[in-house]
Order: structure tokens, then C-alpha cells, then sequence
């Protein structure tokens, strides 16, 4: 499971020009689901993205996590970031997960955050979306479980 990490001052996600979700200050998740990743790997980002110290404290440095901040988290689905771009220069998207699995995944990280940690907000997997941010730094970060 792959995550890109956006510390945000505002996001949100629009399909069809009908804004389907937005935040305030929080964090921005990019998540691609590969072949092979389980509940267990969305449990393990879940809990890692809620846990992540990359905000500011009184002496403005990273040491606070979105759950410290009270901040709100929003989820696109992003296959691409599964691409393997090593050859050629065409993506290849074999080691992302197929397309149920990878919905089913997608929607268990999402009930698992919501149940066991706090707000969250999604996008519509599988949709044609248009994502827009404010990135707060900016500060963006790569994480695969």
C-alpha cells in the first residue's frame, strides 16, 4: 500500500464539477492499493498516517500528528502511484491491484479510520476526479506499508 502524504491547508474533490468532499487543515492522502495488500497493510497506514508528526508545535517544529492537531483527513484513490515507470516511457500498472480489491481495500481503510481513529473524508474510487489543495509548506510525504 502506497500513500502521498500532503499537509493541507484546505482540499477538496470534485467529479463532474459537484464538489463530493472537502477539509480544512489536515493532511491529503494520495492512496494506491497494490497486488497483495490486505487489511493489515491499511490497518498499519492508517494508524501511521494519524500517528505522522509533521505538524507544528509552539516552537514551530514537525511534532504534531493530525490526531494532536484535530485535523481532518481526506482519501483520493490513486492507483497511479503503483505505476511502474522503469521501462520505456508508457506507465505499466501491473502491480496495482485489481480494480475490486483494490475498491474493497480503499473502503476498509475508510470505515477502520473512521471507527478506531476519527474523521475522514473521501473521494469516489474508481471516478475521474479533480482535486484541489493548498499545501501547507509545502510538506508532502511518501510512505509505503
Amino acid at each position: 500500500m502506497i500513500g502521498l502524504i500532503q499537509r493541507v491547508k484546505s482540499a477538496q474533490v470534485s467529479v463532474d464539477n459537484t464538489i463530493i468532499s472537502q477539509i480544512n487543515s489536515g493532511i491529503l492522502l494520495l492512496l494506491g492499493v497494490e497486488k497483495g495488500d490486505t487489511n493489515t497493510h491499511a490497518k498499519t497506514m492508517a494508524n501511521k498516517v494519524s500517528k505522522l508528526r509533521i505538524f507544528a508545535d509552539a516552537n514551530d517544529k514537525m511534532n504534531l500528528s493530525l490526531s494532536d492537531v484535530a485535523g481532518d483527513l481526506l482519501v483520493v484513490s490513486q492507483f497511479t502511484l503503483a505505476a511502474d515507470v522503469k521501462k520505456g516511457n508508457r506507465p505499466g500498472f501491473s502491480n496495482a491491484a485489481a480494480h475490486e480489491s483494490g475498491e474493497m481495500l480503499y473502503h476498509y481503510f475508510i470505515e477502520y479510520y473512521q471507527t478506531n481513529i476519527g474523521r475522514c473524508h473521501q473521494g469516489q474510487y474508481g471516478a475521474n476526479m479533480e482535486v484541489s489543495l493548498v499545501n501547507d509548506g509545502p510538506a508532502t510525504f511518501y510512505l509505503k506499508i
